[in-house]
């Protein structure tokens, strides 16, 4: 029922995490904002599985959350370790994601290369963006192709992931176009200091956007449409595109304010001492 905004799910929690991931991208079209509840009995009468499976589904609800989820539903149905077919300690204490960042920091601090802060941000459009199963069909190689698009740290990096998708498996759908500009998007995000960006009334909410006092206004008229309140350092687009386009004129228009926004200087994460 393509007109359809609320879906309603009885016993949720004796249903997989893929299957309340692929019920709740039933409703919702385009610009429609759209709502899913899923209903269960108290907690007493769960297991701790469908408890974990029901709070992951509750936890990520931002564009993008797919592969989050299924990192989460290899650690609640059992991942394997890195190297072998059984589950072992570090890996089943902290989760598989957070293993990972671990790993990844633990290798960068030997190098001696400096640790950039964790940091997220919020993109909360209405496009999709995932890779379709007729377009990647291995589920293994998706996963594979999620986290290194994912885990892109500049546009070339990201870049080169596209030149590569493109390569192997022809030319893009805009489901995937949509997937690679929401990254770069958030890259975007990063480097400006900003937390957010998402849809709300008609229009793309961008914050926290700082300009110097006074400044705000004047180079939001720079962009047609758009609004600054300096109160909240939020800036407001205009969302008459749809589906990658969209992603892309939120891009540029913050690339084009980019010269007078105020970036806060990052601060360095902190080192473990030495030993240990």
């Amino acid at each position: 029922v393509p007109s359809a905004n609320t879906l309603i799910v009885d016993r949720a929690d004796k249903l997989g995490l893929s299957q309340m991931y692929q019920l709740r991208g039933r409703v919702g079209r385009s610009s429609e904002r759209a709502f899913a509840y899923f209903f269960f009995p108290p907690r007493r009468q769960m297991t701790e599985e469908a408890h974990a499976r029901l709070a992951t589904i509750s936890e990520h609800t931002a564009l993008g959350s797919g592969f989050r989820i299924a990192l989460r539903d290899l650690e609640i149905r059992g991942a394997g370790n890195l190297l072998g077919a059984e589950q072992h300690g570090h890996i089943a204490a902290v989760g598989f994601d957070t293993y990972v960042r671990l790993l990844q920091e633990s290798v960068a601090e030997l190098q001696g290369e400096p640790l950039p802060e964790m940091r997220e941000i919020r993109v909360d459009l209405p496009v999709k963006a995932f890779l379709p199963v007729d377009y990647v069909g291995s589920e293994p190689l998706r996963l594979d192709l999620y986290r290194r698009i994912s885990g892109a740290r500049g546009q070339d990096e990201l870049d080169e992931v596209r030149a590569e998708i493109d390569d192997r498996f022809g030319a893009l759908p805009e489901e995937v176009e949509s997937l690679l500009e929401v990254v770069g998007l958030r890259l975007t995000a990063e480097r400006l200091g900003i937390d957010e960006i998402a849809t709300l009334r008609g229009q793309v909410r961008v914050r926290p956007v700082r300009f110097a006092p006074g400044e705000g206004a004047i180079e939001a008229a720079r962009i047609p449409g758009a609004a600054y309140r300096e109160p909240t350092q939020t800036l407001n687009l205009v969302a008459a595109l749809h589906g990658p386009e969209l992603v892309r004129y939120v891009r540029r228009s913050l690339d084009a304010l980019e010269p007078a926004i105020l970036i806060e200087p990052a601060r360095e994460a902190p080192r473990a001492a030495p030993g240990r």
